[in-house]
This record gives structure tokens, C-alpha cells and sequence, in this order.
């Protein structure tokens, strides 16, 4: 499936994950638009934006792809962003968090025992 950046006319070619395209196919359409407002009608660009900004579902699908382990390059090609650095900011929260129980999870394994080196230098005097 290809989408078209509006803002930078970049196109992004982006697989329909299984769930949602059983769902588009169960669904009854009645025109070419698949994404109506209140009132069965397509959104106006501007509205849909605003829209997709109010309810955050870039951010949200850029953090939902990093708790799945995705790279930033994954991660920018799913949501079209043109900067690592933005990717980045909406990750950040998730990469510490992983980074964090890593990296404690690397002190409970020294030498192969948990806290083993630790214990060892506790007991000299």
C-alpha cells in the first residue's frame, strides 16, 4: 500500500498489518474514502489533521513500534518521519526503559552468579 506525504510528497510504502485489513474487508463502503467523519463523509484535509494530531496516533504508533523492538529506521518508515531526532523523542521513554532493566539485569548476572563479585568484596574487611 503507498501513501503519499501531503506536506512533502513523499511516498511511503506501508504493508496493512493482517488485523486492520480484515477489517477494512468486513466493512461496508459506500464510496473510494474509507476514513469518514461523524457524518459518513470524507474529512477535509485540515480537519484530519487536527484530528490526527488531537488524538496523538503518530506518536502513539511510533512508541507502540519501539515497545515492539523496532529500529528508528523501522520506526520512520512506518511513520513517515523525516528525522531520527523526532523518532527519537517520542521513543525516549520506552528506549530508558529498556536500557534501565537491561542494564540491571546485567548486574544480577556478574560472574554468573547474581550480585556474586558484590558479595565477594562485601566480605573482605
Amino acid at each position: 500500500m503507498g501513501v503519499r506525504q501531503q506536506k512533502t510528497g513523499f511516498e511511503l510504502a506501508i504493508p496493512v498489518h493482517s488485523t486492520l485489513a480484515a477489517v477494512i474487508t468486513e466493512t461496508p463502503t459506500y464510496h473510494l474514502t474509507f476514513v469518514t467523519n461523524q457524518f459518513g463523509r470524507p474529512f477535509t484535509a485540515g480537519y484530519f489533521g487536527q484530528w490526527f494530531r488531537d488524538h496523538g496516533l503518530r506518536k502513539a504508533a511510533a512508541r507502540r513500534l519501539a515497545e515492539a523492538g523496532c529500529t528508528a529506521h523501522e520506526i520512520a518508515a512506518i511513520t513517515g518521519h523525516a528525522s531520527l531526532k523526532e523518532i527519537e523523542h517520542y521513543t525516549k521513554a520506552v528506549d530508558q526503559q529498556k536500557l534501565a532493566a537491561s542494564a540491571m539485569e546485567k548486574t544480577r548476572t556478574l560472574s554468573g552468579q547474581p550480585y556474586a563479585r558484590l558479595a565477594k568484596k562485601r566480605k573482605k574487611p
